[in-house]
């Protein structure tokens, strides 16, 4: 795996800072801040990044898993796995463009995306009456938030669907679930108010990452086919 796709996941979760302010703020707000202890915020961000990594490594699982699976159908092995490498490297470029291109606003976001609401998570009211202010409440919090459909978020997932396995999955949501963690650990300071006073130039900057990637798949896609 390139250590440039771990670079520009981070990349990613760093420049999609003042979007995690505008979204996850008032949760970070709601939830962990209400207890006035840094430990508080650690347990959380570790859940929200421990479910990141869990769905990179189960994406890369699935594409990998998938290849095998297609491998053994009689055919030519190694031609089913590349074919499908190539399909899942188009899904995931597909997917990059369409998030990178509603970030610069040149389309709407898709309108699924919308629907996201924790209240709309199964058993949410009874995970939120039951967690307290301890590391515990705090990070299953976290875990169960994780799952939030998010436009950064879900770009992370769908890059990590050709990875090549679960680690490799793992490991590129991780180093984009890192990235947004500054951003939100400042929650409070000045540096949040400065995330939300330049949110439309993170947001451009992580667009312009997004397509990035995109356009790498693609010329891998392209690559694989001349070869």
């Amino acid at each position: 795996m390139p250590c440039a796709d771990l670079y520009a996941l981070f990349l990613l979760g760093i420049l999609g800072t003042g979007h995690c302010v505008g979204m996850c703020g008032p949760l970070v707000f709601a939830f962990p801040a209400r207890s006035g202890r840094m430990s508080a915020h650690l347990f959380y961000h570790l859940g929200r990044i421990g479910t990141y990594t869990a769905v990179g490594g189960t994406m890369g699982a699935l594409g990998a898993g998938l290849s095998q699976l297609a491998g053994r159908s009689g055919l030519d092995p190694l031609a089913w796995i590349a074919r499908l490498q190539v399909g899942f490297s188009l899904l995931a470029a597909a997917f990059l463009l369409v998030f990178g291109l509603s970030r610069l606003e040149i389309i709407r976001e898709p309108a699924w995306m919308s629907l996201a609401a924790p209240e709309k998570i199964p058993g949410f009211g009874r995970i939120l009456r039951s967690a307290g202010a301890g590391g515990g409440g705090m990070l299953v919090l976290g875990m169960v938030l994780g799952f939030l459909p998010c436009g950064l978020s879900f770009a992370a997932f769908a890059r990590a669907l050709p990875a090549g396995g679960f680690l490799p999955g793992a490991l590129m949501t991780l180093a984009f679930g890192l990235g947004t963690l500054p951003g939100l650990l400042l929650l409070g300071t000045g540096a949040s108010g400065l995330a939300r006073r330049y949110r439309r130039h993170s947001d451009i900057l992580s667009g312009m990452v997004m397509i990035a990637m995109a356009a790498s798949l693609a010329a891998d896609v392209v690559q694989a086919w001349l070869n």
